[in-house]
């Protein structure tokens, strides 16, 4: 009987394993994973800050054969970049002018490049900055401890290219502070579903494992009173 007795530590157990694998896959990451050759997509930084202090600016390296077009301004955040010899951007800063992102939250960051013209995979190198000066360094292969992202630049049948209109207002070509928090053209950031179904799904499994532990220890209490 004492497997009994062990149930609820097994069960707690479970579930803080399933809650710290949760946490341990927040990387900063660029969405989506793959797109068109040629294509003008709009890509996603998210950034979860991960320590006990805020972020405070994050830098994030334009992979070779990717053209960074336009970026979203956003409150609280002032946008600059920085240009090679041939005049393209080669790294895009979003630096904090209020508190940045506080721990246990996350941010957004739009723009649109050019993707390459050829199938590849393009890695995103970015660098977190946070409060207290330390730096994480988003640059590893993947299965690293700090992995960078990967968008796979590939043809796929049936999928459509994104246009982000080569006439958007907002332009990448001049530094530019971040609007006002009562403007009313800032897009709002996507949301990441992904993120929220895998919670969902870990929560569901949770509850389940916790209710069937329950029955079985139910069943025992009940055998045991029998004899």
């Amino acid at each position: 009987m004492k497997i009994f007795k062990r149930l609820p530590f097994i069960a707690t157990a479970a579930a803080g394993l399933l809650l710290f694998s949760g946490i341990a896959s927040a990387h900063v990451t660029v969405k989506p994973a793959t797109s068109q050759p040629g294509a003008w997509e709009t890509y996603t930084i998210k950034i979860p800050s991960e320590k006990e202090m805020a972020t405070t600016k994050v830098t994030l390296k334009v992979p070779e054969g990717v053209e960074l077009m336009q970026y979203q301004p956003i409150p609280d955040w002032k946008i600059t970049t920085e240009k090679d010899s041939a005049g393209k951007i080669s790294s895009i800063t979003w630096n904090a002018t209020g508190e940045g992102i506080n721990a246990g939250e996350f941010q957004q960051f739009n723009f649109v490049a050019h993707n390459p013209e050829k199938d590849t995979d393009v890695a995103w190198d970015a660098f977190q900055y946070y409060k207290d000066g330390s730096i994480v360094e988003w640059t590893g292969d993947e299965g690293s401890e700090s992995p960078h992202s990967i968008t796979k630049i590939t043809t796929v049948a049936g999928q459509e290219a994104e246009s982000s209109g080569h006439n958007d207002s907002t332009s990448a070509d001049k530094d530019q502070q971040p609007a006002s928090s009562g403007s009313t053209e800032t897009a709002p950031a996507a949301t990441d579903n992904s993120s929220t179904s895998g919670v969902q799904t870990a929560t569901l499994v949770v509850s389940i494992a916790a209710l069937v532990l329950s029955i079985i220890s139910l069943i025992a209490a009940l055998a045991k009173k029998k004899r």
